[in-house]
């Protein structure tokens, strides 16, 4: 049997084969509980390959993974390790907390990524992050002396053996196991942050906010690569055409950069599956759209943001989701997003089929004004791409 593979590698081809073959959320867990052995590694592979493909498709994954897995591995950790640290950058983190995101999957014995880093050379935030990773992991899988053991067995080789030491005292405390546990473990871990360090948000720290997380949700899967930003542009676009202020253009068009957080939530299996979902299927990619209002909720200064672009996939009709919502009850805001939302992802590439032409999109999406577009959003998407040079 000869496997088809690529001639040249490449990340986004690597990105696209571990998008398709692999579901992301479970793979980012289950990974943590890899170690070195070859045989660890070849069960994870086989748990996390090609698991909704026939057979046939399912067995030249797996030898394609199998035979180029060490290069993809090294090229998708080095872009999301940079892809982070540039981002805490975006966010205005220091720069040791940057580095520590960059050198996360670094190990204590050289044998991690990107750099190979040894020992005291990586930076101690990422090796603190490393060590709580790894424990959480098997603390949800196993319990507290699962975690324990699992630390114990990887001190000198993952893990730093002086943190691996601080580790066990703090875990003779009953109390940390139950801790992480609880309900209001969000809060606990939200009061350990000391008040010197809250910083003041202005609109150009909203802006990066909204850019940086846009970003985060863009680079989950390379079919979704630039869609929170291009959503953004026309939503500003339109709004432009429509009259709102620049002030409220701003404001929308940060509403536009997170209107897809809740994504993060759902599994790449599951969003970029080219054929027919199922109804559990479905249930996850409608869940995103209450997932985003959830987060955004969360943070004051989007707080009205997030009911905004939480309903960016309800219909003038009601016949939308997550709450069915009619016209009456979906701002023009909102209306803005949709008409925004839905031109790009019929003109964007998808994993089923290759960008529809403008021309063509605008003439399904003309099919739905009334039922699931605004009319005068629609008109002004139209107005907005006729004055845009065409290439």
């Amino acid at each position: 049997m000869q496997l088809a593979e690529p001639a040249h590698f490449s990340p986004v081809v690597a990105g696209l084969r571990f998008s398709e073959l692999t579901d992301d959320l479970n793979f980012k867990r289950d990974f943590k509980l890899v170690g070195d052995s070859l045989g660890m590694w070849c069960s994870f592979v086989l748990q996390h390959t090609g698991l909704k493909a026939g057979l046939v498709e399912r067995f030249r994954s797996v030898i394609y993974i199998f035979r180029e897995g060490r290069e993809i591995s090294q090229d998708l950790i080095q872009t999301r390790c940079s892809r982070g640290a540039d981002i805490a950058r975006q966010l205005r983190f220091p720069e040791p907390v940057a580095l520590g995101i960059y050198s996360l999957d670094e190990h204590w014995n050289g044998g991690g990524r990107p750099d190979h880093l040894q020992g005291e050379a990586i930076p101690v935030y990422a090796r603190i992050a490393l060590l709580a990773q790894v424990s959480d992991v098997f603390h949800t899988a196993g319990g507290r002396e699962a975690a324990l053991q699992e630390v114990r067995l990887r001190s000198g080789q993952w893990f730093d053996p002086a943190l691996v030491r601080a580790f066990e005292q703090v875990a003779q405390d009953r109390d940390f196991w139950t801790q992480l546990s609880a309900p209001e473990l969000i809060q606990s871990v939200l009061a350990l942050e000391p008040g010197r360090y809250v910083v003041p948000l202005d609109e150009d720290y909203l802006d990066d906010i909204g850019v940086a997380f846009g970003q985060i949700v863009d680079s989950k899967s390379p079919y979704t690569s630039g869609h929170s930003a291009r959503v953004a542009l026309y939503t500003d676009l339109i709004g432009e055409t429509m009259g709102f202020s620049v002030e409220r253009r701003r404001w929308l068009k940060r509403g536009a950069l997170l209107h897809d957080v809740g994504k993060l939530g759902v599994s790449n299996s599951v969003l970029d599956k080219a054929g027919t979902l199922n109804s559990e299927e479905w249930e996850a990619v409608r869940l995103h759209a209450e997932l985003t209002e959830s987060i955004l909720s969360r943070i004051t200064a989007f707080h009205e943001l997030a009911r905004v672009a939480g309903a960016h996939h309800e219909r003038l009709d009601g016949k939308g989701y997550p709450r069915g919502l009619g016209a009456e009850a979906t701002t023009m805001e909102t209306r803005i997003i949709t008409t925004a939302d839905i031109f790009d992802a019929i003109t964007a590439s998808r994993p089923y089929r290759g960008p529809t032409p403008i021309p063509q999109a605008l003439e399904i999406m003309d099919k739905t004004v009334g039922t699931a577009l605004d009319p005068a959003c629609y008109a002004a998407l139209q107005r907005a791409v006729a004055q845009v040079p065409q290439a």
